[in-house]
């Protein structure tokens, strides 16, 4: 069918269609020179290169590390040349800035790193940002493999598809979409973390059971104290489980590169992104996300979305998990009296795009989304956890 065109404009629309494989594994010892795991994942292509990007301060935990993947590549690598191993700063004030950005880029230049190669990142969730970052714009986009080493990234932000860094204030608000070439979760790291990093990252684990999976929050719920001193079966069971809900949410969810405004894996997320800003990246993801998780369950139960019981069961299994359910930036007022947090509402919306969308729950493992937020009713809700946790109008 012939269509016309304005006058001045010839248009035709084609349409462009990706297939990304979307590889996500699970082992223990990684880089123990007997598992094949990680050189499974690599394709041998005759002059390509590898190179480890490892987050700065892994060493003081895991002194021979950066020997344990030389001897590896040593005996794994296959055609592929190994290009070396080489420290990126991590941690969130690593994303606060272009520092550690360009610190990897300078290791990708040298090591001679072309889009047929490979960077293979190991760290947690803000380390691997940056590095995410770096290799989607090193020559628009290298092979990255990702091995993330705590609880929080293993079983969330490692197995997502973006990257980024903060700027102006505003988290993640430079980055890109890229599908990793493989994400590759390494118990051993997994359990050598200390007792409260690795417990901290549960919040996440608990956040998408309450959102898609009711029957995993059951199971969260029967075995919140094992994980709560992180026993080795079930700590490695919900994060396995978490990491394959939020990997089959980004691949099956329709909505991979959030063209869209609905989030639901963000759930908790706008007063949690907007706390970690007003602290100045003090306060860790995880219990701002806890923290933020509690105000919207609250809020969808003085909505009348939620009821009662099933959000005392929620918070019953953060306060086991000892976690979080209430920070004192909740209450902190702008010069002009206003709540603070809720500015965190706009921040949000902006860098959704589009109308405000902010997923609230109808039940575990069920939730709406909500395009209007009753400022006051948040506000009074603030005001009741404020309370319930003891702390006085003036704090």
């Amino acid at each position: 069918m012939f269509i016309c065109s304005p006058p001045g404009m010839s248009l035709h629309t084609l349409n462009i269609r990706l297939d990304f494989p979307y590889r996500t594994g699970f082992t223990h010892g990684a880089f123990r020179p007997e598992n094949d795991a990680l050189a499974s994942l690599m394709e041998q292509r005759p002059g390509s290169r590898v190179l480890v990007l490892l987050e700065k301060g892994l060493e003081q935990f895991y002194p021979q590390l950066p020997a344990d993947i030389d001897r590896y590549f040593e005996k794994n690598a296959g055609v592929l040349a190994y290009a070396g191993c080489r420290s990126v700063p991590g941690g969130e004030e690593a994303k606060t800035g272009f520092s550690a950005w360009e610190t990897a880029l300078r290791h990708i230049v040298e090591a001679g790193i072309d889009r047929h190669s490979y960077i293979i990142a190991v760290g947690g969730g803000a380390f691997l940002d940056v590095a995410g970052f770096a290799a989607a714009t090193a020559h628009r986009g290298i092979r990255l493999l990702r091995i993330p080493t705590t609880t929080l990234s293993q079983a969330d932000s490692g197995v997502g598809v973006k990257n980024g860094i903060n700027f102006m204030g505003r988290k993640n608000y430079l980055g890109t979409f890229a599908v990793a070439w493989a994400t590759l979760d390494d118990f051993l790291f997994l359990h050598s973390q200390p007792l409260p990093l690795k417990r901290a990252g549960l919040a996440e684990v608990v956040k998408v059971a309450v959102v898609k999976d009711a029957s995993f929050f059951n199971w969260l719920e029967t075995n919140a104290s094992a994980l709560a001193v992180c026993e080795r079966d079930a700590l490695e069971y919900a994060v396995e489980h978490s990491a394959l809900l939020h990997a089959s949410h980004i691949a099956c969810g329709g909505d991979a590169f959030e063209l869209g405004s609905s989030r639901p894996l963000d759930f908790g997320h706008w007063a949690a992104h907007y706390m970690e800003t007003m602290s100045g990246y003090i306060l860790g993801h995880a219990e701002a996300v806890s923290v933020g998780m509690c105000l919207d369950i609250l809020y969808s139960v003085r909505k009348g979305w939620l009821p009662a019981a099933e959000a005392e069961r929620i918070i019953s299994v953060l306060k086991t998990l000892e976690l979080p359910v209430f920070h004192p930036l909740l209450s902190r007022r702008t010069e002009n009296g206003a709540c603070e947090v809720l500015k965190g509402l706009e921040a949000f919306r902006e860098h959704l795009g589009g109308h405000l969308t902010v997923l609230m729950l109808t039940g575990i493992g069920r939730g709406k989304d909500v395009h209007e937020i009753d400022a006051a009713l948040m506000e009074e809700c603030i005001r009741e956890m404020q309370e319930a946790a003891g702390y006085s109008v003036q704090e």
